[in-house]
């Protein structure tokens, strides 16, 4: 990025960014995560719960995404140790840092569908 007529980067654990956006789209970007974080928003949610709400990604892909989630910082993994094993999901402060931003982007989305598609029953 060129501050005042000099390039500059964003250097974040041996990651290289260009500008801004890169690194919000570095962390939330790709298919699921902004998807999982939306419905984390308001609610926690175990594994398989959390698989109903978003029936298109694959048990492999929801926990590789959680996995890379929990690691960045944005969701909370909560484990309780009783048979069968039972896990909980739900955004951390710093995840709840995206709700505006998610927000946003959501209506966006809402707007343009409605503006270039049609709503249908399922």
């Amino acid at each position: 990025m060129i501050i005042n007529e000099e390039e500059f980067i964003f250097r974040i654990e041996g990651n290289i960014f260009h500008c801004a956006l890169d690194v919000t789209m570095f962390f939330i970007g790709g298919k699921w995560k902004s998807v999982i974080l939306w419905y984390l928003r308001n609610k926690t949610y175990r594994f398989g719960e959390l698989k109903r709400q978003i029936p298109d990604i694959t048990e492999k892909m929801l926990s590789l995404q959680l996995k890379a989630l929990v690691e960045d910082g944005f969701v909370l993994r909560k484990q309780y140790q009783q048979v069968p094993l039972r896990v909980e999901y739900s955004l951390s402060s710093k995840g709840k840092t995206l709700i505006p931003l998610l927000n946003e982007l959501a209506l966006w989305g809402r707007t343009y569908a409605q503006e270039n598609g049609e709503l249908e029953k399922k």
